[in-house]
């Protein structure tokens, strides 16, 4: 009987030295923790948990899950490989974080990829604000710290979120509203916005700021898509004349001097706000964008083209070039109109929609044609029908017989040059 007894006891003794357990069989064997046990199962995440690790694990128990609104739970559990595993990777870490080795302050980033804060006071030990209850239990494959609350992942961020949670951003909150963009800067992004603060747009004329609510899905969009660019654009990488093409098709540029760095006219005050599908960069003005410019409108504002503009008024032709186009045209100067004898700039005059409209549409080529693309000896058709000849030698550029004397002045619908003569038809 003795001997018996002796060998039963060594084989329990053989039994407890071969005794191991996983960080994974702790949760199991718990009687406190068993909504966690029946979501690591739920997840899939009980092979990983009993694997080699090591891991530290952050274990809520059955009164922390209780905390949480059960309609919460059921959602979670509904997502096992989603919302559930997401919320359980953010309860692990990889490697053993021992009580003796947790310090105030320490950050420790979790298998969710989001960072984990400590604090350790005379309260005791905390974790993002929840308490850890139970510290140290070693398992073969880490260890586990039991803590009093779920820790909940941080609500995914947006451009757009950053603005309505802002207190000095509600006027471009209900503006990005009513422009209907809202959903696009909740996007995938990612986005860099550089954000007009409301005393931005107090500083606008307030006809202005109604003629932009008036159109909302029109000026409103383009000013505000005026102040958004596609990627993520961080303060260190941005340099001194750097220009960004904005989603309204225009640039924008950067200026970097002694008093800071400014986008266009607006300076930049907060810098790098991150966000999950961008950046936010927080500016003290509106960026208002550029006008449009039509190859009409540098005839216009020209000193030097008075008399084309009355002719191309004259024969009903300002409507077209100041259309989508894109036009090419050779623009002839006041001098250029002067040289001409005068009874034939009046027999023009008298037959604006005939003859003047011809010699016009002879000034006009459909398409862009810059500078560098011309060839001598090119040849081009004008909206006449008529083909113009490219002469180039080493006196300059010439279009037939007349020269180029400015190249190159750049339009939203073309390209404008200069010449020093009426090419006649």
């Amino acid at each position: 009987m003795k001997k018996l007894f002796l060998s039963t006891l060594l084989g329990m003794f053989i039994s407890l030295i071969g005794f191991s357990q996983t960080v994974l069989d702790v949760v199991v064997n718990s009687p406190n923790h068993n909504t966690l046990e029946t979501a690591v199962i739920a997840a899939g995440l009980n092979g990983a948990l009993a694997g080699e690790g090591p891991f530290t694990v952050f274990a809520p128990t059955d009164a922390a899950f209780g905390l949480i609104d059960p309609a919460t739970i059921n959602a979670l559990l509904a997502d096992p490989q989603g919302a559930l595993t997401d919320v359980l990777l953010n309860h692990v870490v990889s490697g053993v974080a021992s009580s003796d080795n947790i310090s105030d302050g320490l950050v420790i980033g979790n298998l969710a990829t989001e960072n984990l804060t400590f604090t350790v006071n005379g309260n005791g030990v905390f974790i993002n604000d929840i308490q850890v209850s139970v510290v140290d239990i070693k398992a073969d494959n880490g260890i586990v710290h039991v803590i009093d609350a779920v820790i909940v992942p941080p609500a995914p961020t947006t451009v757009l979120d950053v603005v309505v949670n802002s207190p000095d951003h509600t006027q471009l909150e209900s503006l990005v509203i009513a422009a209907g963009l809202d959903g696009a800067l909740s996007g995938d992004g990612p986005f860099t916005v550089f954000a007009p603060t409301d005393a931005a747009f107090a500083a606008l004329p307030a006809e202005v700021v109604d003629a932009l609510v008036a159109d909302p899905t029109g000026a409103l969009a383009e000013v505000l898509l005026y102040h958004v660019v596609s990627g993520v654009a961080v303060s260190s990488s941005l340099s001194d004349g750097q220009q960004f093409g904005t989603l309204l098709g225009s640039n924008i540029t950067v200026r970097i001097d002694d008093s800071g760095v400014f986008i266009n006219d607006a300076q930049v005050t907060v810098a790098d706000i991150h966000t999950d599908n961008g950046v936010v960069h927080v500016v003290d003005a509106v960026i208002v964008p550029p006008a449009p410019t039509t190859v009409l409108g540098v005839v216009v504002n020209s000193p030097d083209h008075t008399q084309l503009e009355s002719l191309v008024i004259a024969a009903g032709l300002d409507g077209a070039l100041a259309g989508a186009g894109p036009f090419t045209v050779f623009a002839p100067t006041d001098a250029a109109f002067a040289a001409l004898p005068a009874e034939v700039v009046n027999a023009l005059v008298a037959d604006p929609t005939g003859a003047l409209a011809d010699v016009l549409l002879y000034h006009v080529v459909s398409g862009v044609a810059v500078s560098s693309s011309l060839s001598d000896g090119q040849q081009f058709g004008t909206l006449l029908g008529n083909n113009v000849r490219v002469s180039i030698d080493s006196k300059g550029v010439f279009i037939n017989d007349a020269q180029v004397t400015v190249a190159d002045i750049h339009t939203d619908n073309g390209v404008v040059h200069v010449i020093d003569a009426v090419l006649v038809p």
